[in-house]
């Protein structure tokens, strides 16, 4: 970026020494039909040159006006600087546009990590209540342990009671329901 603006400025100061020389080169930039720019240029030199002395405490002093050619060279001057100006305050624009826009849409894409932050976080407590309300219908892990010992103690006696079963069907039945328990 850096390089880029430095291009630019380069740039912008040939085109200002070019419109200075150019502008010095010819008659016809200065004198109008009616000699306003060289007036205005004239106005430009008495009022810069006001400042400059009062600046230095110089009060009441009186200030020559400039010959035409003096005139035609500050006003090419101050052509020149008004380019160089007018380029620099774009460019300054153009950029705090661009920032302006980057930011925003560094914003927005905040704003949305955000909100499917908060929607995952929804999403999660409500998975956690449905898995607090299952474990509260689960039966204790105790009372769990207890029906195994109760059932345990049936088959023991059912299988104290019984003599050898008739068929093998009815053993496997009962080794298959001995392995889900």
């Amino acid at each position: 970026m850096v390089w880029h603006n430095s291009a630019l400025v380069f740039k912008t100061q040939r085109l200002r020494i070019s419109l200075h020389k150019e502008a010095a080169r010819q008659e016809s930039f200065c004198s109008s039909s009616s000699g306003r720019l060289v007036s205005l240029f004239q106005v430009y030199h008495w009022v810069e040159m006001r400042t400059k002395m009062r600046i230095m405490g110089f009060r009441g002093t009186v200030i020559k006006p400039l010959n035409e050619d003096a005139a035609a060279e500050l006003g090419a001057e101050l052509l020149g600087e008004a380019t160089i100006f007018v380029v620099g305050g774009g460019c300054l624009v153009l950029e705090y546009w661009r920032h302006q826009t980057h930011q925003r849409h560094k914003e927005e894409e905040q704003r949305a990590a955000w909100d499917a932050m908060r929607d995952e976080v929804g999403r999660l407590a409500l998975a956690l209540e449905t898995l607090q309300v299952q474990m509260q219908a689960a039966p204790a892990p105790s009372a769990l342990e207890e029906l195994q010992a109760q059932m345990r103690e049936v088959r023991a006696q059912l299988c104290a009671r019984d003599p050898q079963p008739a068929s093998p069907a009815v053993s496997a039945a009962k080794v298959q329901e001995s392995a889900q328990v």
